[in-house]
């Protein structure tokens, strides 16, 4: 399927100047020596000396082999790449529209994202009721229907709530959840390390750690992550500190721990330093561009990330000028995409900001 403005044509100019046909081109994870399906294969029907190697290492850490084998499995499927932390779209009455849901869902993953990443910041998690938190990874979960990763949303800042959110996702079947550190109690490095050790302890799927200082007043340092990556199920970090000395340290003193650019602006840097790809609020809108630049840097090829994080970076600026996501969901509608309206507190772009979104937007071709 070509590249196409959302529910329009195939646009020959823009498939021509931004790539080809996305179905073509493997994802990232897919790219390496083995092929992700013949691990996959090897793991599952038990046949890989290695992987019952691991299998059984692990099983020293886990109570049971069954998790093993699913953190295995996690650790290789999807491994790098791109993911969308997808909006929630609502409908003109505010509920969650699960049609235009799905429909985002299958843009994503027609154009070359490698994974989706329900009810983040960006899903608007804030403000969903409990009920609809747990329906929208029901919804992704089931529209993806394998097709790539669902890393789940399931951070809260009451511990024994993100346990019921972290259990839930594992029982919807999401692949590993993102885990955002707890907000507004401000809790100190060891408050933090306690809550992330607890929700690990108690619910046997990948967790992937979540710094946003910006958002949750309190970074998830680097000695902390450091201590985490020791607990066998917590497999990376999403950092979007904006502290590459940080993401550094990280890369250098946990070898193995997946580390993912959570600032768009950044990721061709957090690359270059050794990240294995980024959950992007920007894919919404452009996820084969977003997608090539960040396979262009974890390929090596510098000039060619340069080039498109260059031609990108307008667009991840202005996503911010306000406050996230109303930028991405007004581009969304400009786009013809299912959005809808932010939640209170959260309002709709305002006109002067929609008239810098809507620039950016023309020049990329995307409106």
């Amino acid at each position: 399927m070509k590249f196409e403005r959302f529910g329009g044509q195939a646009n020959p100019r823009r498939d021509k100047r931004f790539g080809s046909n996305r179905n073509d081109v493997p994802c990232s994870p897919c790219e390496h020596e083995d092929s992700v399906s013949s691990k996959i294969k090897d793991f599952r029907e038990h046949k890989s000396a290695k992987a019952l190697l691991v299998s059984k290492t692990l099983s020293k850490s886990f109570e049971n082999t069954k998790i093993a084998t699913r953190f295995c499995l996690s650790r290789i499927q999807g491994i790098r790449g791109t993911f969308t932390a997808i909006v929630t779209p609502f409908d003109k009455n505010g509920e969650v529209d699960e049609e235009g849901l799905r429909r985002n869902v299958d843009f994503q993953i027609e154009n070359g994202i490698c994974g989706i990443v329900p009810v983040g910041t960006t899903g608007e998690s804030a403000t969903l009721t409990a009920e609809e938190h747990k329906h929208v990874i029901e919804i992704v979960v089931d529209h993806v229907a394998g097709r790539v990763p669902v890393v789940a949303g399931t951070g809260s800042n009451s511990t024994a709530e993100s346990i019921e959110y972290t259990q839930h996702a594992l029982d919807a079947g999401a692949d590993a959840a993102l885990m955002i550190s707890p907000y507004y109690n401000k809790p100190t490095q060891e408050g933090i390390y306690q809550h992330f050790k607890k929700v690990a302890e108690s619910v046997d799927i990948p967790i992937i750690l979540y710094t946003v200082p910006s958002r949750t007043v309190v970074n998830i340092e680097a000695p902390t992550t450091i201590r985490l990556s020791k607990i066998p199920n917590i497999i990376g970090i999403k950092d979007a500190s904006g502290d590459l000395d940080q993401i550094t340290r990280v890369l250098t003193e946990c070898p193995g721990f997946l580390v993912f650019s959570g600032d768009d602006s950044l990721n061709f840097p957090t690359i270059v330093l050794g990240a294995h790809g980024a959950i992007s609020v920007a894919s919404n809108v452009a996820p084969r561009l977003v997608s090539d630049a960040v396979t262009a840097a974890l390929k090596g090829d510098i000039k060619e990330a340069r080039r498109l994080h260059n031609m990108l970076h307008p667009l991840y600026k202005v996503l911010f000028i306000e406050t996230s996501p109303s930028p991405v969901k007004a581009a969304m509608k400009m786009m013809g995409a299912p959005a809808g309206d932010p939640r209170l507190p959260l309002v709709q772009m305002s006109e002067d900001g929609k008239k810098k979104l809507r620039k950016v937007l023309a020049d990329l071709d995307l409106i």
